[in-house]
């Protein structure tokens, strides 16, 4: 009689809940999409683009020694590499940089300093970089000479000239930008002069500060290059532009484009592993960069 009194049992669903009107439905992606979202291969598609563009140009022209192929100048590459030579070039036009470089950034952030403790320091600025940040630095490059004779300090006189001017004004501009609230409350907290400016406008103007030191970076690379390429040697031991300068003499045409290849794959390891890790560990960890 129990039995049946009991209420039957009923077989339960679970029934998934529509997706509300307007909203579009996520669906997973598919693997080119997530490929597609990593910027790394991005840019590894598009340097191979620009690869099988290279190749097509050089076959289409079928002349050797006005455009190599990629793959007659990735040998040239390799094999520069391999003999150190390329190598031998390359560290050579890296510690001259590295010196101008390191030098011109010291240079514009006393520069900057003055400008920002004084009005005599602001007008020095603005009228040095009004005067001097229009020329050009291999321009400057015979004076260099003249002055400093035929070896290392007349490279790093006009590299510390490109990166100095370029420097100022971004690191300039971003300590103008920093907003009035910072710096009072910065006032509030004691802080004045020096420790006003590495505890408020330095982190402030973070961004702008990268930014002209990768412009600087890339005013002191195409520089040096340009200079070795007309004087070459330094100290008797030449560099990537004048590697560049003898193969071309030479007809060597894919040691030349081996040698471009340099200054690029350097630039790329610059800007990609080198700022970018300066970006990381500067803009955002002051929440500067999203």
């Amino acid at each position: 009689m129990s039995a049946l009194l009991e209420p039957p049992i009923r077989q339960e669903f679970v029934y998934a809940a529509p997706p509300p009107a307007g909203v579009a439905v996520e669906r997973p992606l598919s693997r080119w999409q997530r490929l597609g979202q990593h910027a790394l291969w991005r840019k590894a598609f598009i340097l191979l683009g620009l690869a099988l563009l290279w190749e097509g140009a050089a076959r289409w022209t079928h002349n050797d020694l006005l455009l190599p192929s990629f793959l007659q100048t990735a040998q040239a590459f390799i094999g520069g590499i391999a003999s150190g030579e390329l190598l031998t070039r390359t560290a050579a036009s890296l510690f001259v940089l590295l010196q101008g470089y390191a030098v011109g950034v010291l240079a514009a952030f006393v520069l900057t300093l003055l400008a920002v403790s004084s009005r005599i320091g602001r007008d020095v600025l603005e009228t040095l970089t009004a005067m001097l940040n229009p020329l050009p630095a291999i321009a400057l490059l015979p004076l260099a000479l003249l002055w400093f004779g035929l070896g290392r300090a007349s490279l790093i006189f006009v590299i510390v000239h490109s990166v100095m001017w370029p420097l100022a004004l971004n690191t300039y501009a971003g300590f103008q930008g920093v907003p009035e609230t910072l710096r009072m409350a910065g006032r509030n907290y004691g802080l004045s002069g020096l420790r006003l400016v590495l505890h408020i406008l330095v982190p402030g103007a973070l961004p702008s500060i990268v930014s002209g030191l990768k412009i600087g970076w890339a005013f002191a690379w195409r520089t040096l290059i340009a200079a070795e390429l007309v004087f070459g040697t330094t100290s008797g031991q030449g560099g990537l532009g004048w590697y560049i300068f003898q193969n071309r003499n030479e007809l060597y045409t894919d040691k030349v484009f081996a040698g471009l290849a340099a200054v690029i794959v350097i630039g790329l390891l610059v800007e990609n592993i080198g700022f970018r890790s300066l970006e990381r560990v500067t803009l955002k960890r002051w929440g500067m960069q999203r």
